[in-house]
């Protein structure tokens, strides 16, 4: 009578976890080795124009409005609604790519930066951010 084999139902995971160890060992010493490549960088024909300044406009806590182009000169000049979206207007004709950042008091109301961002936005003024500052931790 013929013997029947016995069904195993266990795998035997130990010949697997040492071939892993092996490999494991083997790019533990092979990594440090490698020498990194040098990317090579494409050229271009000219040189890219480094990004403009963006205009400030500054709303103080007692709702007056200033704008600050870097450009120019770190100074503040106090202006009304109406002159504020012609000088924007005026140096984004110059540059489409101008960028636009509100800095409020903090003091100021949310209420009063959105009237000043839905100005902008009526007259077609594009890029426009909040300024803030970062936390000091």
């Amino acid at each position: 009578m013929p013997r029947q084999r016995r069904l195993m139902n266990q795998i035997n995971v130990v010949p697997f976890i040492d071939v892993m160890l092996v490999l494991l060992i083997v790019f533990m010493v092979a990594a440090p080795l490698i020498n990194p490549g040098q990317i090579e960088l494409p050229q271009v024909g000219q040189q890219l124009k480094a990004p403009v300044a963006p205009l400030e406009v500054i709303l103080h806590a007692d709702k007056k409005l200033f704008l600050r182009d870097r450009e120019r000169s770190s100074a503040e000049t106090e202006v009304d609604r109406a002159s504020l979206v012609e000088a924007i207007k005026a140096k984004q004709a110059k540059n489409p790519e101008q960028a636009v950042v509100i800095a409020a008091d903090k003091a100021v109301r949310y209420e009063e930066v959105l009237k000043v961002m839905d100005i902008l936005s009526q007259n077609q003024v594009k890029k426009v951010g909040l300024l803030a500052k970062p936390n000091a931790n």
